[in-house]
């Protein structure tokens, strides 16, 4: 039997702008264990991320923030890293919405907030089309690069049906797994190894 198969290594891809960072499933750190990072800025300066997979204990509505949706169903705001946890981002496919970010991807970052929350007003569906994050993370010069390097990340590609219409719950495992081999297997890894 090849024992290399039990070595989780990085694919050592270089990240770029709408592509996904998928956590190794050997990395134990409490913001990103088991976690989907979608790059929004990868370059000299350094790189940031929206974290994709990550909820926070207790229920966060952006109807508890914005007075003006307490009367539509609740809109959950996601952890979308440790940094700055004050601000607010949002992922959507609003690519006419002025001053978005777009990756590339069919995907856009940010833009008119007060246009957002009209759409929204209006009965315009956010389920598959928006999704809000409390915070990113980020990276400075070169350390994302050497993270890869140590085998904590792999990079995918990501897609709206992946980031937008999925189970939050389910994509890191998905994520891995189309990668195909050998991380679909390292897909099914234990979280917590002892407890087998």
């Amino acid at each position: 039997m090849d024992m290399r198969i039990f070595q989780v290594r990085s694919n050592k891809a270089l990240p770029h702008v709408g592509s996904i960072l998928i956590a190794s499933p050997l990395l134990y750190d409490y913001h990103f264990a088991r976690s989907v990072v979608l790059m929004v800025t990868h370059n000299i300066e350094g790189s940031m991320g929206i974290v994709m997979n990550k909820n926070f204990r207790y229920l966060i509505a952006l109807n508890q923030l914005v007075p003006k949706l307490a009367a539509v169903p609740a809109i959950p705001i996601f952890k979308g890293g440790p940094v700055d946890r004050d601000t607010i981002f949002f992922l959507h496919v609003l690519g006419h919405l002025k001053g978005a970010l777009d990756l590339g991807n069919g995907l856009y970052l940010n833009g008119d907030f007060s246009a957002v929350i009209q759409y929204i007003l209006n009965g315009n569906p956010v389920e598959g089309f928006i999704r809000f994050f409390a915070g990113y993370a980020g990276w400075e010069h070169e350390q994302l690069e050497k993270e890869i390097d140590d085998d904590s990340w792999m990079v995918g590609e990501g897609t709206k049906t992946h980031l937008l219409d999925e189970d939050y719950h389910n994509l890191w495992f998905n994520s891995m797994n189309e990668l195909g081999k050998p991380y679909s297997l390292w897909a099914t890894y234990p979280q917590y190894p002892s407890c087998n």
